[in-house]
């Protein structure tokens, strides 16, 4: 399949800066922790990231586990870049990430230089890449020192198998410190993955504030609750979704009544505004300019047109804000 990009690419997408660096990201990323692996169809995955690309996502986000089956996702990553997009990677911004579990032994997890090292080696391999653009540590582990993995950020920019570096999962505690470390090292730190919705809201209790502080840009993953905030829930459970998968991430006992109310009024909102659920869940966080990208995860082509769609309004009026705060109020609650 011979692949050309389509020269109107970088019309409609919006870029914003991420924190003080001088790197803009796509308001809208594609996340592929999902639709990526050794499970899914290839020929779904390479579509979805062509136009992806066609329609100014340039920022293209991944993991050493993700798949399933782990590393896999970075596979099919690589072999579509080999085969399509090769000739437009300086356009793109790749990252990838370690933390959890990889391989036996003690080696193969959390937050030590040599497991961390070692995870970005095989990631590079696995989509033939000389670096990414940015290398995250995945989550805080409490049984290396923080010095140690901050210093492991350090080297690997250091080697040029990174640009630039990230955290994800971290609070807002944790944060502040591993920021004060990279700074003293000399590599700072460029941006913050958390899980962020309106249905998850962890990040409001001084998150937002210390990125701010800091000049750090924020990407959120799990923008839509997994799946939750769109209308595939409205009315049942489809048999193509997440939660139906015996591989998904999201369990049928995420879906409590609360949710289910929830959902069904949330979207009233969204039908008033002219737009899905999903697209109002996305604008939702992007109206706070702390906020670089939201990280979207797609299973077709028509999914990630519907959801770039949620660019044609971002505004939202007092009032909506108010109504979706208290509609969302009991979900926050359990």
């Amino acid at each position: 399949m011979n692949y050309i990009a389509n020269e109107n690419r970088y019309d409609s997408m919006i870029y914003n800066r991420c924190g003080r660096s001088g790197i803009k990201l796509p308001a809208i990323s594609l996340g592929l922790w999902h639709n990526f692996g050794s499970v899914d169809v290839y020929n779904n995955a390479r579509d979805i990231l062509l136009t992806a690309f066609d329609n100014g996502i340039t920022h293209f986000d991944l993991a050493n586990n993700y798949g399933p089956d782990p590393g896999t996702a970075e596979e099919t990553f690589g072999k579509i870049l080999k085969q399509q997009l090769r000739p437009y990677r300086d356009e793109m911004i790749i990252s990838s990430k370690a933390g959890y579990y990889m391989w036996p032994g003690p080696y193969g997890d959390r937050g030590s230089k040599k497991y961390l090292v070692s995870s970005l080696n095989q990631s590079l391999k696995r989509m033939g890449l000389e670096y990414v653009d940015i290398f995250y540590h995945h989550r805080p582990d409490p049984e290396t020192p923080l010095e140690e993995t901050m210093a492991a950020l350090d080297l690997i920019v250091r080697q040029g198998k990174a640009l630039y570096v990230g955290l994800s999962n971290y609070n807002a505690e944790q944060t502040k410190k591993a920021v004060a470390i990279l700074n003293e090292l000399g590599t700072p730190c460029l941006i913050h993955q958390p899980r962020y919705n309106i249905f998850d809201r962890w990040v409001e209790d001084g998150l937002l504030d210390v990125l701010e502080e800091n000049g750090i840009g924020c990407i959120t993953f799990s923008p839509l609750a997994q799946g939750l905030l769109t209308s595939r829930y409205l009315k049942t459970i489809p048999a193509d979704s997440r939660m139906a998968k015996p591989h998904g991430f999201l369990k049928r006992n995420a879906f409590t009544e609360a949710k289910k109310k929830a959902i069904t009024r949330l979207n009233a909102i969204a039908e008033k505004r002219g737009q899905t659920l999903a697209e109002m869940s996305l604008a939702w966080l992007l109206k706070d300019k702390r906020i670089t990208s939201v990280l979207i995860g797609a299973s077709s082509v028509k999914q990630l047109e519907d959801n770039l769609k949620t660019l044609n309004n971002l505004e939202f009026s007092d009032e909506e804000l108010k109504l979706i705060d208290e509609l969302s109020a009991p979900v926050l609650k359990q």
